[in-house]
């Protein structure tokens, strides 16, 4: 109804919200870390884990950033051929204009006390070599670099890109911080710019924020420059990156894009609000361990994908709703002044209430005949008369047809005819008179298109306001230029835009025009919000149903998009041919399926293999099927069965930390103490590789002291190692299991070379692979006689400390006994079998138990095999 025919031009694309992001230089979301603790706040609240700086590092040209004081690398990246002035031609905002349109000189600004003496001046089109005062007397600045930090969430994220303008690189790093930005700081220093650039929001124009005040404060002497926030934007950052990064460093994009695709955030968001979004990050972060909780979701994800009808219903419904959460703290938050602006977003806010009840009868009627318990609970929840009643009230003052619009044109038009009228006279007269402004704008541009014969259009953006677009394309100019009438000239692609003098006078009266209407119109809507406040906090209800249902949706769309099955929930983790969820989704990539079996009977897996085998993958893999189980989601594998853990334990990575000073080998003890401290007997812990920064025997006896610990517990534990000696352990304890990454060798018929061959699957028993860090060394380039020389001194060195030691006959009984009596009390736990198939299944474990014997060198006793068969359980530790 109230829609304008003007076409509008908008200057910049959706702003993330929680992360820094680029215009020239886009980095997403870092993803989890890689040591996590899951569990309640108050045991995970401490974990040991990593830095959000801990990361890989891509460079397309070898090191080319300083590592930072603490000497931990950053997420960075490297671009090839880029264009010099891109940073440059993004900051119209803060630019001078000469008559003619041409950007000639950029206002910046140091520190407060530099801008309030004299504001530096950096010429935009020739940066000539400046002094900086964080260099020395000799050094020439020629770095431009740009800083922002990350809001919300992501505060004390930083992102960073540099370009030097003597050569084609530009220069791309996300890394965390401190609440001293030490590293920034330093990062700065090594760079020795020339100028800086920071989003307005984080300068003066957003009160200066901590890091823009130490920035300013530390770097006096160097230009600084606000961008607007929207040039920050990520989408468009990538864009620049496929654009403009040589076809060299095309793995680039991939590290910038692995930030916040590849994580299992981005496998499993396909949510369509942003509360839906926040309840997905919050549930990975913290798993459900109620099991009815979790087949009530699980329950609910079936019926949609068994019901198409239900799941394109509440897709389509659930896209329309906008952030209730914030639209709440909005509507009940008082205004300390009133102003124009608070005017015109207190109707902002009442318009998007409004969709947002209209939405409800809609959403009812799609619930209406479901048949989950989850649904039902939701759709009785939205039969609450409050929501009717506000709707009723609301549609008392606004117009029916007002409906919440994207773009600022229609948008403002929506907010102009918000309230009905005949409600306020002068609210009218003010109406009146702005429609007659914005048709003789009209006007004007028709006239001025016939007085010089060019296809003229009427445009609009927040910036400008109304002014003047012309396409280039097929029309020509008197003497090659445009009028002398038409000013402030700006070309975007095939389009001219300007405007003129009396053309801007009319844009002042159309803003005198609208702050009245807006003024006017919110004394008519404070009335109306007033009414409504004892019934506003209906909308939690609200909140929370379509936040759930669209994160219920978001994990129901990605079973359509991969092969998953529902899980079940037992005291057994068993996965067949599971998946890694995120490799899965990763272009050109079918990852390698793998069976997973751990019981109380066998809770500790040792994996052994070589380099690159696929160890980690596997460990992350379990991690992550078993947190889409526990937050109710389907998994990647053929059947999956897992027990509910109370907290995942994990200890990934190699580094060290120079903030805490602490070295590789202290840091893996800090997390083991952590893990030590916290663990229950209901955990999942993970761990890849303990005591490899400090000696061989040191290590060895560490892991094995930590693995009695463990082995005390009926925890489920996943340990990596590539000390063999460990799998010994399996002789000790009838409850460790060895496993390994097999591998096979190739010999090459011409060279007689032979080369390793990774299989990624995992098998029983220890690797029987040796020396294997040597053959992964054999791929690079060291000399042959070195590495030859390093496999005489390994064999020597093993044959004196190394000894195989063999368990006798009467522990491998014990050991077939123990694992006979915990397969049938398993079964007998959580057997749906029927009959046959039960009887089956007993005559293969016995089939078992008696191959055991065998090869301990004992008959299969069959008087033996029926007393423990009819022998009735008396305890679950027996």
């Amino acid at each position: 109804m109230f829609r304008c025919s003007t076409e509008e031009v908008t200057t910049g694309g959706d702003t993330s919200e929680c992360g820094p992001t680029w215009a020239a230089s886009p980095m997403g979301r870092s993803g989890l870390n890689e040591t996590t603790s899951y569990g309640p706040p108050s045991a995970s609240s401490g974990s040991s884990h990593q830095s959000l700086d801990e990361g890989s590092t891509s460079s397309s040209r070898g090191p080319t950033l300083p590592r930072m004081a603490s000497g931990q690398p950053h997420h960075s990246s490297t671009l090839g051929r880029t264009n010099t002035s891109l940073l440059a031609s993004t900051s119209d905002s803060s630019s001078f204009r000469s008559r003619g349109g041409t950007p000639r000189l950029r206002r910046t600004q140091g520190s407060a006390r530099a801008a309030g003496r004299h504001p530096a001046q950096t010429p935009l089109t020739d940066h000539t070599g400046t002094s900086c005062s964080s260099a020395t007397a000799t050094s020439v600045a020629s770095v431009i670099v740009a800083v922002v930090e990350g809001r919300g969430l992501a505060r004390g994220e930083i992102g960073l890109a540099s370009l030097n303008l003597k050569s084609p690189e530009l220069v791309l790093s996300q890394f965390a911080d401190t609440g001293t930005y030490a590293k920034v700081i330093t990062k700065i220093h090594i760079l020795v710019p020339l100028e800086i650039l920071m989003p307005d929001t984080a300068s003066e124009k957003g009160k200066g924020t901590k890091l823009f005040n130490l920035i300013t404060d530390n770097f006096p002497g160097v230009a600084f420059t606000a961008i607007q926030r929207k040039y920050f934007n990520e989408r468009k950052g990538l864009e620049y990156i496929q654009q403009l990064c040589a076809p060299e460093f095309g793995t680039v994009l991939m590290e910038v894009q692995a930030k916040s695709e590849h994580t299992l955030l981005g496998v499993l968001n396909h949510t369509k609000t942003p509360g839906g979004a926040r309840r997905l990050r919050s549930n990975i972060l913290e798993p459900l361990v109620d099991v009815d909780t979790i087949n009530i979701r699980l329950d609910t994800i079936q019926e949609l994908l068994q019901d198409e009808e239900l799941f394109f219903g509440l897709k389509n419904v659930i896209g329309h709703f906008l952030d209730i959460d914030q639209l709440i703290s909005v509507l009940v938050q008082i205004p300390k002044q009133e102003t124009v602006q608070v005017a015109e977003a207190k109707i902002t806010h009442v318009i998007q209430l409004k969709q947002t009840l209209d939405l409800v009868p809609r959403l009812r009627m799609v619930l209406k005949n479901c048949s989950t318990a989850l649904l039902k609970a939701y759709s009785t929840s939205l039969e609450d008369t409050r929501f009717d009643l506000i709707l009723e009230q609301i549609k008392t003052v606004i117009n029916d047809d007002i409906t919440y619009l994207k773009g600022s044109l229609n948008m403002r038009t929506q907010k102009c005819y918000a309230v009905r009228p005949n409600i306020n006279e002068f609210l009218d007269i003010a109406r009146r008179a702005y429609t007659e402004i914005v048709d003789d704008i009209a006007g004007l541009v028709n006239q001025m298109g016939e007085k010089y014969g060019l296809p003229m259009r009427t445009s609009f953006s927040t910036n400008r306001g109304f002014f003047i677009q012309m396409k280039q394309e097929g029309v020509v100019l008197p003497e090659g230029k445009l009028p002398s009438e038409f000013i402030k000239v700006t070309k975007h692609k095939n389009n001219y835009g300007f405007t003129t003098a009396d053309l801007m006078k009319m844009n002042d009266r159309c803003d005198e025009a609208l702050r009245e209407i807006f003024h006017m119109s919110y004394v008519v809507i404070s009335q109306l919000l007033s009414t409504i406040h004892e019934h506003i906090h209906c909308l939690y209800k609200l909140s929370d149903a379509v936040s759930m249902l669209d994160m219920l949706l978001s994990l129901a769309n990605a079973c359509t998009v991969s092969d998953y099955v529902r899980p079940e929930f037992t005291d057994t983790l068993a996965i067949k041919q599971g998946r890694h969820p995120i490799l899965e989704r990763m272009a050109g990539q079918q990852p390698v399926s793998n069976n997973s079996y751990i019981s109380e009977g066998s809770n500790f897996v040792i994996i052994t293999g070589p380099n690159m085998s696929g160890k980690s993958t596997y460990l992350k893999q379990v991690a992550l099927c078993q947190i889409m189980a526990q937050i109710g989601s389907f998994v990647p594998a053929e059947y999956a069965s897992f027990r509910v853990a109370d907290q995942i334990f994990t200890r990934i990575g190699v580094d060290d930390d120079f903030e805490t000073n602490s070295s590789t080998f202290m840091l893996e003890m800090k997390e083991i103490s952590y893990i030590i401290h916290n663990v229950s007997n209901r955990s999942l812990i993970i761990i890849d590789e303990l005591g490899r920064g400090t000696s061989a025997e040191e290590g060895i006896g560490i892991c094995h002291a930590v693995c009695e610990f463990f082995l005390s517990l009926k925890s489920f534990t996943l340990f990596a190692t590539h000390f063999l000696e460990l799998c010994q352990l399996e002789s000790l304890y009838p409850n460790v299991e060895n496993q390994h990454m097999e591998v096979q060798h190739t010999r090459s018929g011409d060279t007689g070379a032979e080369s390793v061959v990774y299989t990624y699957l995992l098998n029983r028993g220890c690797s029987e692979e040796r020396h294997y860090g040597l053959r992964a060394a054999e791929m690079t380039a060291l000399p042959s006689t070195l590495i030859q020389e390093a496999k005489i001194i390994a064999s020597n060195v093993r044959q004196q400390l190394l000894a195989k030691h063999h368990s006798d006959p009467e522990t491998q009984r014990q050991r077939a006994v123990y694992r006979l009596a915990t397969r049938l009390l398993q079964a007998a736990r959580n057997s749906r079998l029927d009959p046959d198939s039960l009887r089956m299944y007993l005559k293969g474990l016995r089939k078992q138990y008696g191959a055991e014997l065998q090869a301990a060198g004992q008959p299969a006793s069959m008087n033996t095999e029926e007393e423990l068969l009819t022998q009735p359980y008396s305890g679950e530790g027996q």
